[in-house]
């Protein structure tokens, strides 16, 4: 007897269908067989559920089994398909009928792993599987209980999370009454967000934090210059709550990434504020960009709509460095393998820090600038052209550190940022921040005087700037005109801009 249950399979943060077709035949030696190129995690799957089943009270079936995860040219991993194995196999021995009173097992997508006494655990990907099942116009979506939150968000199909095997033979079979999950108040969750860092607890950085409003209201990178304890990694973790609240859309978006990369904290449903990725120095190109024999999210991704802070830059690969020149301009990230290639989304605000030396200071004199020309040099200038700010961060001084108030604060911050962007969507429409303009549209878009025109010329001549960052100028010019409230750029607004080319120089 041949039976089928619907099922996903993973593609880089996106779900396709998977169909599990189990063939029993009870005339032969017992042998079980999983086909449909299955990796090691999925082959072991017919023990746990031999286990799972046994343990639940339900037989597992003798003589010779094979089990066909269909489309059968594409690789499935991770135990995902425990408990539509387990569902198959008791549909195909008459265990559970397809025609029986409660859900019909042929209109619902069913994915869970199997704990040996029967439990059901969570699983990557499943508020993409429950689009899938949505888009499918399938009645019903069975998911680990663990999930089942994260997999409501989508809304249009009903959810239903399953803690044991028990559970979902009752479900099907109509012997248990279940509600679907309820669809989470996503606006709601979203408008109780709040960043976990206020600005005003960050002493002194006047001029970082302004700094930090113009990359903000744009979406421009950003890196940060100065000794050690100037508060540059807690600037980069504040910045978040700067940066305009997410809208449903992008919360649901991102927590699509970290699903499927199995990122999400145990009872977390929706990813309700704008991450901050702070991977470490010694993190390799994989980890990155993302990679793996089958594709996965790295930390790019992970950054997607929000912040990638590199602290200590220098101290990063080279290769690493390099890898990220094409992300920031494209905003994706493909990554290829033989059998396809998977397109990641990486629109992420890089935000760097460095000390000016590897000691985290500079000596006097001529010994302390060669040392410091010496650790720039490991960036490369490709890679500082797409940096639109360069900003010194400053020692704070004990009088700075000890008086009151502490300075600006979040709540002002984020209020200029929302004025500046209030602007640029009524001129280039939502979701365009002036860092994503192009020539073409800076020409129509970014009025600029004869004097303000003059000034630049003049700093392009003068610093040996590529036409990127002549490009770069003109958008902080811009988005520093927003912040003033003003449609035409000004000289005040370039002379700005000009100073945060920190470390451009001639090549």
């Amino acid at each position: 007897m041949i039976a089928r249950v619907e099922s996903c399979l993973l593609q880089g943060i996106d779900a396709g269908p998977c169909e599990i077709e189990v063939d029993l035949d009870d005339r032969g030696l017992e042998r079980q067989t999983i086909v449909g190129l299955p990796d090691a995690a999925v082959k072991e799957s017919l023990e746990r559920v031999r286990a799972a089943l046994g343990n639940s009270g339900y037989p597992f079936p003798l003589g010779r089994c094979l089990i066909n995860l269909a489309p059968a040219d594409v690789r499935k991993e991770g135990p995902v398909y425990d408990l539509p194995i387990a569902l198959g196999l008791l549909l195909a021995q008459g265990v559970l009928r397809g025609d029986a009173d409660g859900l019909d097992p042929r209109r619902c997508v069913v994915v869970g792993e199997l704990a040996l006494d029967g439990r059901v655990r969570p699983v990557k990907g499943a508020i993409a599987m429950a689009a899938m099942a949505r888009q499918r116009g399938m009645s019903a979506f069975i998911c680990p209980k663990d999930n089942a939150g994260e997999a409501a968000v989508v809304g249009g199909v009903d959810v239903f999370g399953v803690r044991t095997v028990s559970e979902v033979m009752g479900l099907l079979s109509g012997e248990m009454d279940a509600e679907p999950e309820p669809a989470p108040d996503v606006e709601a969750m979203l408008r109780t967000a709040r960043a976990p860092i206020d600005f005003a607890e960050v002493r002194g950085q006047e001029g970082v934090k302004r700094a930090i409003v113009v990359a903000a209201a744009g979406g421009h990178n950003l890196l940060m210059l100065g000794p050690a304890g100037t508060g540059k990694t807690m600037m980069a973790k504040a910045l978040p709550g700067v940066l305009p609240p997410l809208t449903p859309d992008e919360a649901i978006e991102i927590t699509r990434i970290y699903s499927a990369a199995g990122a999400m904290r145990p009872g977390e449903s929706l990813i309700t504020t704008r991450p901050v990725r702070t991977p470490h120095h010694t993190a390799s190109p994989p980890a990155i960009v993302g990679g793996g024999i089958i594709p996965r999210a790295g930390e790019i991704s992970l950054a997607h709509r929000g912040v990638l802070f590199l602290d200590e830059l220098p101290e990063f690969g080279r290769g690493v460095l390099e890898t990220l020149r094409q992300p920031m301009e494209d905003h994706v990230v493909t990554i290829a393998r033989a059998h396809g290639s998977v397109r990641f989304p990486a629109s992420f605000m890089l935000v760097a820090a460095m000390n000016p030396t590897p000691r985290g200071d500079v000596a006097p004199g001529e010994v302390g600038r060669r040392e410091m020309e010496q650790y720039l040099s490991r960036l490369s200038g490709p890679l500082l052209d797409r940096i639109d700010i360069h900003v010194e961060a400053p020692a704070v001084p004990f009088k700075q550190l000890s008086d009151e108030p502490r300075g600006t604060g979040t709540a002002e911050m984020r209020e200029r940022v929302a004025a500046a962007r209030a602007r640029m969507t009524a001129r280039q429409g939502a979701g365009i921040p002036n860092a994503r303009l192009s020539g073409k549209q800076l020409d129509e878009l970014a009025p600029m005087g004869e004097r303000a025109m003059s000034l630049l010329g003049q700093a392009i001549s003068g610093l040996g700037l590529s036409a990127r960052a002549y490009d770069k100028i003109r958008r902080l010019s811009r988005t520093i005109a927003d912040l003033d409230g003003q449609d035409e750029i000004g000289e005040a607004h370039v002379a700005e801009a000009v100073q945060y080319r920190l470390l451009d120089r001639k090549v």
